[in-house]
């Protein structure tokens, strides 16, 4: 009986030290009150830590928003716009401020040039309204090459107002004179190369006065200026000298390119005007032709044999006639 007793009790000894032990495992640990304080601190330093170096991330990056005076901040390098901020809708973006605040950020980077200052990348009609209420501007700073600012610029007006064509044109021939490499104008305007060559070949062939004075014309497209441009190139002088200037100035964008493509088409030459010569049995005898500034009487020398010469020596006579009958006509010149 005892040896069956010792050999159950020895079955079972395992079963329970590991039950004992499992048991020890999964009590949680108490601590004391001194090393719970601890451990919060520690953690709560952590994060502190965490914190801060996303901030500083942040900062690195430049996506803060910052106030800065109006004044301290300078247009970009490049233009990339024609219409004049003296309009109506730039009124009432003034006015907008004024009511509601600045709402959406700009775009700014440190100036390269000036310390202290600083260059808008996007974001120009929002910073002159500002200038002109003379209100601080909520902007996001970030280091910017050259070629990063163009291609925020670009990308910020092409989501917000397209650009027109000659404005995006003039913008891209602008930004290569400024040396600018090709790979970041097609990303900067969302052209593709073919369409970035055309784009400033035409600019460059036009006068930047001429463009200027016309301005952004939204509803013309690159045809137009093509032909514009064509027209330039065949026709001698200045362009003002065969546009009415005063007139110009009293249209819209697009009325101002219609009137000076208008007024740089050669006019249509009219064909000859020719009309007959008869005589009272109805038989014609000669024609008369008018075309560019001249008369030709052409004579039908079957019909009328010898009238021709008599009619070029009665020549002289019909002249002296013609200038007797009225000799105050200053048009008429003695030959």
């Amino acid at each position: 009986m005892n040896k069956r007793r010792d050999a159950l009790k020895a079955m079972m000894t395992p079963i329970n030290e590991a039950s004992q032990a499992e048991h020890r495992l999964t009590k949680p640990t108490q601590k004391s009150g001194s090393l719970k304080a601890m451990g919060l601190s520690l953690q709560s330093l952590s994060d502190d830590a965490d914190e801060a170096q996303a901030l500083r991330d942040k900062l690195a990056s430049g996506e803060h928003v910052i106030e800065i005076d109006a004044d301290l901040i300078d247009a970009s390098f490049i233009r990339d716009r024609l219409d004049d901020i003296d309009t109506t809708e730039f009124e009432e973006l003034k006015a907008s401020i004024k009511e509601h605040g600045q709402q959406v950020p700009i775009l700014v980077r440190p100036h390269p040039r000036d310390d202290g200052r600083y260059q808008v990348a996007y974001g120009h009609r929002r910073l002159a309204a500002l200038q002109a209420i003379d209100r601080p501007v909520k902007a996001i700073v970030r280091g910017l090459s050259d070629a990063d600012l163009i291609v925020a610029q670009g990308k910020e007006n092409l989501e917000r107002k397209d650009l027109s064509f000659i404005e995006r044109a003039l913008f891209a021939a602008r930004l290569e004179e400024h040396g600018i490499d090709r790979h970041a104008l097609m990303a900067a305007l969302s052209v593709h190369k073919g369409n970035l060559s055309t784009m400033i070949a035409v600019a460059n062939s036009l006068p930047v006065d001429l463009i200027e004075a016309v301005g952004p014309a939204p509803k013309v497209g690159r045809p137009r200026w093509e032909q514009l441009a064509q027209l330039l190139e065949a026709t001698p002088g200045y362009w003002k000298d065969r546009v009415d200037v005063a007139r110009l100035l009293r249209l819209d964008s697009d009325g101002r390119f219609a009137l000076v493509l208008k007024s740089l088409t050669p006019k249509k030459k009219s064909g000859p005007f020719a009309y007959p010569l008869k005589s009272q049995l109805g038989t014609a005898f000669a024609k008369i032709e008018q075309n560019d500034g001249k008369t030709r009487v052409i004579i039908d020398d079957a019909t009328v044999p010898e009238f021709g010469q008599y009619l070029i020596e009665q020549l002289p006579e019909i002249y002296a006639a013609f200038v007797r009958r009225d000799k105050s006509e200053p048009r008429i010149k003695q030959l």
